[in-house]
C-alpha cells in the first residue's frame, strides 16, 4: 500500500514498530522485531515467530476502499487519496478461544490509552456499506472482531493488529510523520501494554 504521498506503508510500519519496540524495553518488557527485514514473507508466518512471548503486535497504516480514492498531483506525480476517514484501529480474532480474551484485553487497553491520549478510533471498518462490514468488540475503544486476518489467524500467543492511521489521508499522513505524534502513539501502547500484561 502506498500513502497519499509516494512513501509505502512498509516505511511507516518499520519506523513505528522500532520505536514501539525499543519503548517496550526501556519498560522492561522483552522484545522481539519481526518482519523489520522487509521481506515480502507470507503474513502468516511472523506470528508463530513470536512463540513464547506474552503478546503479539502487528503494527500497520491504513487505507481505504479503492471506491473511495481521488487523484491528486504531488511532487510531480499522481497519486492516489482520501480524506474521507480517518483514525486508528485495532483488531483481534477469536480463532483460539484460550488467547481471545488476553487478545481483547489487551486491544481494549491500547484503544483506551490512545483516546487518552486523544486519538479517535476510525469507525470506517465496522460499517456495512462503507467499510468492511467488521464488527465491534469493543466499540469504545475502536476494537473490532477479524477471525481470519492473515497475521492474526496463526497467532497462538495473545495477539492484536493495529492500524496507527489512515496514510492515504493526506493530513493524517503529516501527522503519522510528526515525530511528537508518534511519541503520544508509542507512548499509548506502552501504557496499554504495561496494563493488559500486569500480573
Amino acid at each position: 500500500m502506498i500513502s497519499a504521498r509516494g512513501v509505502t506503508e512498509f516505511q511507516y510500519n518499520l519506523q513505528l514498530a522500532q520505536e514501539v519496540e525499543a519503548a517496550l524495553r526501556r519498560a522492561g518488557h522483552t522484545t522481539l522485531l519481526i518482519g523489520e527485514d522487509g521481506m515480502a514473507e507470507d503474513l502468516g508466518s511472523r506470528a508463530p515467530r513470536a512463540k513464547g512471548m506474552n503478546l503479539f503486535i502487528s503494527i500497520h497504516h491504513d487505507s481505504v476502499q479503492p471506491r473511495f480514492l481521488s487523484a491528486w498531483e504531488y511532487e510531480g506525480e499522481t497519486r492516489n487519496y482520501s480524506d474521507r476517514f480517518s483514525g486508528y484501529s485495532l483488531f483481534v480474532s477469536r480463532l483460539y478461544p484460550d488467547t481471545t480474551a488476553a487478545s481483547l484485553r489487551c486491544a481494549s487497553a491500547i484503544g483506551a490509552a490512545l483516546r487518552q491520549a486523544g486519538f479517535t478510533a476510525s469507525r470506517y471498518h465496522a460499517d456495512p456499506v462503507l467499510g468492511e462490514n467488521r464488527p465491534f468488540a469493543d466499540e469504545e475503544n475502536g476494537v473490532h472482531y477479524f477471525d481470519n486476518l492473515a497475521v492474526l489467524k496463526t497467532a497462538r500467543v495473545p495477539a492484536l493488529l493495529f492500524e496507527a492511521g489512515v496514510i492515504v489521508n493526506r493530513d493524517e499522513e503529516l501527522r503519522m510523520r510528526d515525530p511528537a505524534i508518534r511519541g503520544k502513539i508509542v507512548a499509548a501502547i506502552v501504557a496499554g501494554a504495561g496494563v493488559c500484561l500486569a500480573r
